[in-house]
């Protein structure tokens, strides 16, 4: 008797990380290591009271749905950069060196955002990200389909 045919299975692709974001645009692309605040406490919580971060972390605040953002920096010891992203992950407002401290409130306005990724203050301006850059996480839809988590 003849073998039967021959099948080749493709493994299922493994979900993207929720760990680590990428911004691509016209300076190339960026990766950070992050942790996401995506409930209350974890959102009130923030960055509050952490002494240092290493360059290639972040914080990734999402929200269930687009709505106008503001932070403050009441109880941050270091300084930052909050990049604000609507739904596909699109960077809408850098607010740039906020300062540790500081309760003036920080807000692009009444623009309906989704996101909020704060690194370390001066990276932004450093590595050339820019509104109009896209940041890439599972929390956000793709305007390209199907998105490669793994370019």
């Amino acid at each position: 008797m003849g073998a039967g045919p021959s099948v080749a299975l493709t493994p299922l692709a493994a979900p993207c990380p929720t760990d680590r974001v990428t911004i691509n645009g016209e300076f190339g692309t960026a990766a950070f290591n992050i942790d996401v605040a995506d409930d209350e406490p974890t959102r009130a919580q923030g960055l509050m009271h952490v002494a240092q971060m290493p360059l290639s972390a972040g914080m990734l605040f999402v929200y269930q749905k687009p709505q106008p953002l503001s932070f403050w920096m009441r109880n941050t010891l270091i300084e930052l950069d909050m990049i604000f992203v609507d739904g596909f992950g699109e960077i809408k407002h850098i607010h740039h060196r906020a300062q540790p401290h500081d309760e003036t409130v920080i807000s692009p306005g009444s623009i309906p955002l989704v996101g909020v990724l704060e690194i370390n203050g001066g990276l932004a301006k450093r590595l050339g990200i820019k509104v109009g850059d896209v940041l890439r996480h599972p929390a956000f839809e793709s305007r390209e389909e199907p998105w490669n988590c793994a370019e």
